[in-house]
């Protein structure tokens, strides 16, 4: 049975259930041939349709990225839709296969930036996944760090404590001076006590 008839727009669904479940099933049977037939449905006439298939990709890339790997270039386009949906989702899709296809990603690095400043909280929140994954590899690690540095200095506060802890994990004795540099910077823009609490939390950490 084509993908299509299993997405929730098909079955009159409006929830996001049998996205899910159809992703899990992909993933699951290793499906590459639904997953081109997904990356297809990105550009259907029918937004819903289009909105199902680009929840159940990024769905699979939770699941199993390199499933999705090789259309990083259908994402990409997708990046240019005037329909926030599309892009965001894009953008969480580029980012579970970042650690896949780092070199591919890298080379996209200015686009995905230069969209992240224009896009929704959401796409900002993947651009720094991305970021934080190629910091996994050692040929980009240092501009990563650095590009992911400068996005911290600028970011909403709201969001801040967020991608310091994310990327803590990835965080090198080298960058930890920068890393310690920036928060304390940026600190006194958190007025949210339990924000506040996150960042302190992790300088001290750091400071030992």
């Amino acid at each position: 049975m084509s993908v299509l008839n299993l997405l929730a727009t098909s079955l009159n669904r409006r929830d996001e259930i049998p996205n899910q479940e159809l992703a899990k099933n992909i993933a699951q049977k290793n499906d590459s041939d639904s997953v081109a037939e997904l990356v297809s449905l990105l550009k259907h006439k029918d937004k819903n349709i289009r909105h199902d298939s680009i929840k159940t990709l990024y769905e699979i890339g939770y699941l199993k990225p390199e499933l999705i790997a090789e259309h990083v270039n259908a994402f990409m386009e997708q990046l240019d839709s005037k329909n926030n949906r599309m892009q965001w989702g894009a953008m969480i899709a580029l980012g579970t296969v970042a650690a896949v296809k780092p070199k591919e990603l890298y080379h996209h690095l200015s686009k995905l930036i230069d969209t992240a400043e224009k896009g929704s909280v959401i796409t900002k929140d993947n651009l720094m996944q991305i970021l934080i994954n190629l910091c996994k590899t050692k040929d980009y690690q240092e501009d990563a760090f650095l590009l992911f540095n400068e996005q911290l200095l600028k970011s909403l506060p709201n969001q801040l404590p967020m991608y310091a802890e994310r990327f803590l994990p990835v965080l090198t004795e080298k960058q930890k001076p920068v890393f310690l540099k920036t928060l304390s910077l940026r600190i006194n823009d958190l007025e949210k006590e339990t924000k506040r609490k996150r960042v302190e939390k992790i300088i001290s950490k750091l400071s030992k």
